[in-house]
Order: structure tokens, then C-alpha cells, then sequence
């Protein structure tokens, strides 16, 4: 089912609040040394994603085009200020706990490359490997953020059904017109993209880099408009 992903997710983020509402003290160490862990793990999937590649041509020129893009319009500064935005508004307001619960693992569980990719692998391939890797990880976050800041965190979830859903629902439409052969190399290098960004994730969280992952989302575009090309001109 092409929302199994999403769902899945959704549901892993619900237990991980709950769990954390049960578990108040959590040891920084052992948040570290798991939050490592799985960025570990998410390393691997990338490069098991990345290696399925057919023209690795493809994914470096689409990084590169994809990545100069992203910083050009600089992607991940315009989402970070998103954040910075909202946390003024709310210290303003001096909300309850509830309402900074909400919001601050909306954007964390929303804003990022990882459920874009992975909304769209389970719309195009019916393959949610990758949601449900975010899944572990939300729910983890979930369990964390809900131990200091209450049942407020829960609600994230329902921005992530919404927008996670759309970009699969809306992949799966695209299916209808796009031309088979062109599709299937989307696919491919599109997985393959996607696992290189998946890597850069990965190493992220296991803080070995700091890369500016967001503004490689371009890098998907740039897959679709080479592939495209690379088949009307017959280069394929």
C-alpha cells in the first residue's frame, strides 16, 4: 500500500510519545550513544540505496546541479529561520507546553530530506525502507522530546500523515503520465540520489558532518530533467 510508510511512521511517533510520557529521566549518554547508533544504520541504507544506480553520471550531475540550486535560494537557512520564527512567536506568547510540544517536533519531524524521499519511494516503488527508518527515528526523538515537553508532541503526527501522504499520493499520480522507460530510469536514479543524501543523514546524526542536506533536495528535480533529456535526445 503505497501510505504503509507513512502510516507506519505516524504510528511510531504516537508510541515513542507515549513511552516518553512513562519515561522521564533518560540518561544523555544513552540518548547519545542510540541516536549514533542509528545514524549508523541510516548510513548503510544509504549506501545501499546509492549503490543501485545503473549511470552514476546521473547522480553526480544531479547533486551538483541540485546542490549549487539549494544553495543558491539557500534552502536549509530559509527552513532553519522557519523554526527560529516560530520559537519567537511562541516565547512571545508564552505558550503551554502543549502548544511547544507541537511545534517543535513538527518541525523536526517534517522539515528534512529524509521523509521527502521517502514519501516518494513509497509512492513510486512502493518501497518504505526509508520511512520506516525515519519511522525509528521520530519515534526515538518522540520519546525524548515528550519526556521534557508533554503530551503536546503526539500532535506532530498529524502534520506528518498530511504532508508525508500528499508527496505519495501525488508521486503515485505521476506514474499516469510519465512514459514507462523514462519513469523506471527516474526511479532508479531517484533512489540512488536519494540514497547518497540518505548517507549524508546518516553521518549527520551520527555526528561525523554537518552537511547542509536540504539544500540538496534540488538534486531530485535535476533527476527527473536529465533523465528526461538524456531520452528525447536518444543518449540512453
Amino acid at each position: 500500500m503505497v501510505l504503509t510508510g507513512t502510516l507506519v511512521n505516524t504510528g511510531l511517533i504516537i508510541v515513542g510519545t507515549l513511552l516518553g510520557l512513562l519515561f522521564h529521566k533518560i540518561p544523555e549518554r544513552m540518548k547519545e550513544t542510540v541516536v549514533q547508533a542509528i545514524g549508523l544504520a541510516v548510513v548503510v541504507l544509504g549506501v545501499q540505496m546509492g549503490l543501485k544506480s545503473e549511470n552514476f553520471l546521473i547522480v553526480i550531475g544531479s547533486l551538483v546541479l541540485g546542490g549549487a540550486i539549494g544553495e543558491w535560494l539557500r534552502i536549509d537557512e530559509k527552513l532553519n529561520r522557519v523554526g527560529e520564527w516560530l520559537e519567537l512567536k511562541i516565547g512571545r506568547g508564552r505558550p503551554s507546553n502543549i502548544a511547544e510540544g507541537f511545534v517543535t517536533a513538527t518541525l523536526i519531524f517534517v522539515i528534512g530530506a529524509m521523509g521527502v524521499l521517502g514519501a516518494l519511494d513509497g509512492g513510486l516503488r512502493q518501497d518504505h525502507d526509508v520511512l520506516y527508518t525515519k519511522g525509528l527515528i521520530d519515534g526515538f526523538t518522540a520519546l525524548v522530546l515528550s519526556s521534557t515537553l508533554g503530551i503536546g508532541v503526539i500532535f506532530s503526527a498529524i502534520p506528518v500523515l498530511v504532508y508525508q501522504g500528499a508527496i505519495a499520493l501525488g508521486a503515485v499520480a505521476i506514474t499516469q503520465f510519465v512514459p514507462d522507460a523514462i519513469l523506471q530510469q527516474f526511479i532508479v536514479e531517484m533512489t540512488a540520489t536519494g540514497g547518497v543524501m540518505i548517507l549524508a543523514i546518516g553521518l549527520n546524526l551520527a555526528g561525523i558532518t554537518k552537511i547542509r542536506v536540504a539544500n540538496l533536495l534540488p538534486g531530485i528535480v535535476m533527476v527527473a530533467l536529465i533523465v528526461t533529456g538524456l531520452e528525447w535526445f536518444g543518449l540512453n
